[in-house]
């Protein structure tokens, strides 16, 4: 497992050419060991034909002897016969009658004549035919001699096979050294052609992981394959779908901007009227000091009417231009940012006559972990959706909290609205929220989704207390104590 384990991590670009290397070694392999069975059925198919060429000549030769049981004429033969089978190279031949005593020898020294055959060869009648000792360079034959249908000896015989055997050696060498030198060649020719038939395969995979790193980038020109063919179409079709990738979000972009100022234009109107309101007592401030404001109480109080109303305003303003403002500093979250969206939405609860329930951390709090204009703003998007759920003389309900582990933001939202339907629910719990967002009517509940995403936290939907919908974001903030910043 290890093996194929370390195989499966060594790239695709190299895996496959070597694996085709492989294969021409093998395919050579097994034509050497094919070619070289070959050679020995046929060495094998020679020897016994010229094995049973030398028996029958000398067969017909001894006939007459052996049926006398001759014995010097039986050697005369076989001596005579030696230099005459030549090409056979015969070693050691034996002659028996029918008693399976030996007549005549090549080599009388070594087994007597009239003398019981051997064990040996005994053993070697019992086998018959043609037999072949590869190991000792000998090929050993047995021939019945037959008169009128009956036995009446036997011949045996031994032959000198060295020839063939260097035959084989020779072949064996030669093959071996062509097949090496052909499967390297093959190897060569087949890992540099497998290489570049991979290539566009590697092309296409780091194109697609600098996708995944970031922006993918579209394949250059210079990299398509020299022909047109499918890896040319596939490039055309990663191409199409970067362009269409890179449209969507220029669109997506767009679009949340668009969203961002529709939000400010339902906000302007009732931020318009929370102004105003105030401006018209500051003038009225402004005409009495005008007009008695030598008297000491009557300046402290226009002037202390005037700061709280200018105060007001400033707030509003603040709030505005905070949670609008593009933020590049990227500064942590801390709860004025929360509390900013308080601001924002007063007046168009109140311009609806709805109950607004706020409940906020410690105001102390910073938490480094999360981007605090993202935040705000994705809190502002849900209740501002959740007032208009609500509707006249409905309730909102805003509670945030740290979970018991400390390990978790959670932003609460309720309303007394008809709930949420079944398109919102999927642009916030969905695993792709942008389909779902069209049918939703707007992107305030995917920026949202998106930016839970980005921090690596969760939505959650339910019922509420009153009636409506309860959406809570789960936004992870840091486990330890220390990387909770409490300002001063």
């Amino acid at each position: 497992m290890k093996v194929i384990s370390y195989l499966q991590r060594i790239p695709l670009t190299l895996r496959v050419p070597a694996m085709v290397a492989i294969l021409m070694i093998v395919i050579s392999v097994i034509i050497s060991e094919r070619v070289l069975n070959k050679l020995y059925e046929m060495q094998e198919q020679h020897l016994t034909a010229v094995i049973g060429t030398y028996f029958d000549g000398l067969s017909t030769a001894l006939m007459p002897a052996v049926l006398r049981e001759d014995i010097w004429e039986t050697y005369d033969i076989l001596d005579r016969t030696r230099s005459i089978f030549t090409t056979v190279a015969p070693m050691e031949t034996v002659v028996t009658g029918r008693d399976d005593r030996v007549i005549a020898t090549s080599d009388p020294r070594k087994i007597p004549v009239l003398s019981p055959l051997p064990a040996q060869y005994a053993e070697r009648m019992s086998g018959g035919g043609t037999q072949i000792d590869w190991s000792t360079h000998t090929g050993f034959g047995v021939r019945s001699l037959l008169y009128q249908g009956r036995r009446v000896g036997t011949v045996q015989a031994s032959f000198d096979i060295s020839h063939l055997v260097a035959e084989r050696r020779q072949v064996l060498y030669t093959l071996l050294a062509t097949n090496a030198v052909l499967a390297l060649v093959f190897a060569t020719v087949g890992y540099v052609i497998a290489r570049r038939m991979v290539k566009p395969v590697k092309t296409l995979a780091d194109h697609m992981r600098s996708g995944v790193a970031g922006t993918p980038q579209p394949i250059t020109l210079e990299e398509f394959p020299a022909r047109s063919g499918e890896f040319a179409d596939l490039f055309h079709g990663f191409n199409t779908l970067v362009e269409a990738e890179r449209e969507r979000s220029v669109l997506t972009h767009r679009l949340a901007e668009e969203e961002k100022l529709a939000s400010l234009g339902r906000l302007a109107s009732s931020m318009a009227h929370e102004i105003n309101n105030p401006l018209g007592g500051l003038f009225n401030c402004i005409d009495t000091l005008k007009r008695h404001g030598s008297a000491e109480s009557v300046r402290d109080a226009s002037l202390s009417l005037l700061e709280r109303g200018l105060a007001g305003i400033r707030d509003v303003v603040q709030a505005a231009l905070a949670t609008y403002r593009p933020d590049r500093s990227a500064r942590p979250l801390v709860v004025g940012d929360l509390e900013d969206v308080r601001v924002l939405v007063e007046p168009v609860i109140a311009s609806r006559r709805q109950t607004l329930t706020w409940m906020s951390c410690p105001t102390d709090l910073t938490i480094p972990a999360l981007p605090g204009s993202a935040v705000r703003q994705a809190l502002l998007n849900v209740v501002l959706n959740a007032s208009a759920a609500a509707g006249d003389d409905g309730t909102v309900a805003v509670e945030m909290r740290i979970d018991n582990h400390g390990s978790t933001l959670i932003l609460s939202v309720a309303d007394s609205g008809p709930g949420l339907t079944k398109a919102a629910m999927d642009v916030l719990t969905s695993g792709d929220p942008w389909p779902a967002s069209h049918a939703a009517g707007g992107l305030g509940l995917w920026m949202v989704r998106r930016m839970v995403d980005g921090v690596g936290g969760r939505v959650s939907v339910g019922g509420s207390d009153y009636g409506g919908a309860l959406i809570e974001l789960h936004l992870p903030i840091s486990n330890t104590e220390e990387e909770m910043i409490h300002a001063a």
